[in-house]
């Protein structure tokens, strides 16, 4: 056992039992698969109704005679203190406790046994493993957030040290800033790039300007994974040019696992070894593979904390040819609450000002990065990056599209920012301030 694994081991965390149980899920053949995982999410279930008072509470006195009528759980039920949502001999002595980022508007604490922990890392590792990169050897160019106070500052460095990982924090994306970046690149060895995409796809957008691609300077990087935030096709083939490496994209939530991973054949695989997953409408009933739907997750480790078919917040599309031994995701749309209400009564997902803003704009464009805020049920407000304001022309082209994709009039206002808020660490293209606003009165 090596150091990244000899410390999650020390942590308590026993990832040589969570392995080798991985290894044993994987060897359960096709035909018994659906069997297996209809038995174990039973059973995560049922272990919850008896040892989970809050999860008791939260099911009540409903008749439960199939999956399909278990309750659809929300982070809105779970706005409650931590403490009232453990399991029976858990605490947060004995547990991993963490919090999501708040990007969806609504912050959560959770928990996970320490078993449940060391079954992610263990999952992780596997999928990273498709690419021959482990976590003791490969060498990560880390693009992430950082906490600013010295005590939880100096903790994250070590952990980097002890991961085998460089952190470039993200907070501060200026051209100066990407300039001692690239040269940190040229100095190490990195094997591979991990984090945030928008700010993975900002410093390919400043290779692009120095027409410089990465592994001209760093011929030892081999893969980039992308994790946190939407990835669109055009920023995929941008990162692919100009890092040089294939693009991996790495879909998960923190507090219940890493959820999808792209194989060797450019799918969006779904783990089904530690989750489970689900599609269903707005009436929370199953939608056949190739439909759209909220995605709704189980974890089926988790002993310390109740999730159970859990709506994550997203929307996406499972494949058709999907299987319970190899789930694929065949579109991943984004956050469920990401949407925009137009005053024609309809309603259009935020990633849809993705395509507005690529669509007016050419590929050399001075806009770096940019987000669109709906302020009002008729009201859009463009900020953006870039060295210099946008032209009239580029304006007009901007109101266009919008009127294109949206088909109802609305007034677009625009503000030119040295930079955009990465307070968490993530960035999006579209958000609903209004809805946002409504959810917290």
């Amino acid at each position: 056992m090596n150091l990244f694994e000899l410390t999650l081991q020390f942590k308590g965390f026993p990832i040589k039992e969570a392995k080798k149980r991985l290894q044993e899920i994987k060897a359960v053949p096709e035909a018994a698969y659906e069997i297996y995982v209809k038995d174990l999410r039973q059973h995560v279930f049922d272990y919850h109704l008896r040892e989970n008072t809050f999860y008791k509470n939260f099911i009540g006195n409903k008749k439960i005679s199939s999956w399909n009528e278990i309750p659809i759980l929300t982070k809105k039920e779970l706005q409650v203190p931590l403490i009232d949502r453990f399991s029976h001999g858990f605490n947060a002595k004995n547990t991993y406790t963490g919090r999501t980022s708040g990007s969806s508007g609504k912050p959560l604490v959770y928990a996970k046994d320490h078993f449940c922990h060391a079954m992610t890392w263990a999952e992780i590792m596997d999928r990273f493993a498709w690419y021959d990169l482990d976590f003791n050897n490969s060498y990560q160019a880390r693009f992430y957030g950082i906490p600013l106070d010295f005590k939880n500052y100096q903790k994250e460095r070590l952990k980097d040290r002890l991961a085998n990982r460089f952190r470039f924090p993200i907070f501060d994306l200026s051209k100066e800033k990407l300039e001692s970046f690239l040269d940190t690149f040229r100095r190490k060895t990195f094997d591979y790039i991990n984090g945030h995409t928008s700010s993975i796809v900002l410093f390919a957008k400043f290779l692009k300007e120095k027409n410089m691609v990465l592994t001209s300077v760093c011929p030892t990087l081999t893969t980039c994974v992308v994790t946190s935030e939407m990835l669109f096709n055009d920023d995929k083939k941008l990162l692919e040019k100009w890092i040089g490496v294939p693009v991996v994209n790495e879909y998960g939530a923190s507090e219940l696992d890493l959820i999808a991973f792209t194989n060797k054949n450019n799918q969006l695989q779904v783990n089904n070894e530690t989750i489970f997953v689900e599609i269903v409408d707005e009436n929370d009933a199953i939608v056949p593979h190739g439909s759209p739907g909220r995605i709704i997750i189980t974890s089926l480790f988790n002993k310390a904390h109740p999730f159970v078919r859990y709506d994550v917040g997203d929307i996406g599309i499972l494949e058709p040819t999907s299987t319970f031994k190899k789930p694929v995701l065949q579109t991943l749309v984004g956050r469920a609450n990401d949407n925009a209400h137009l005053p024609n009564g309809t309603t259009v997902p935020g990633h849809t000002f993705y395509y507005v803003v690529k669509t007016a704009l050419s590929t050399n464009s001075v806009v770096k990065e940019f987000i669109i805020e709906q302020r009002g049920i008729e009201n859009f407000h463009l900020k953006y990056v870039s060295e210099k304001s946008l032209s009239a022309e580029e304006i007009n082209s901007l109101e266009k599209s919008l009127l294109l994709y949206i088909k109802t009039d609305v007034q677009l206002t625009l503000e030119k920012v040295a930079a955009l808020d990465r307070s968490t660490g993530k960035l999006k293209q579209f958000a609903n301030l209004v809805d946002a606003k409504k959810s917290h009165e």
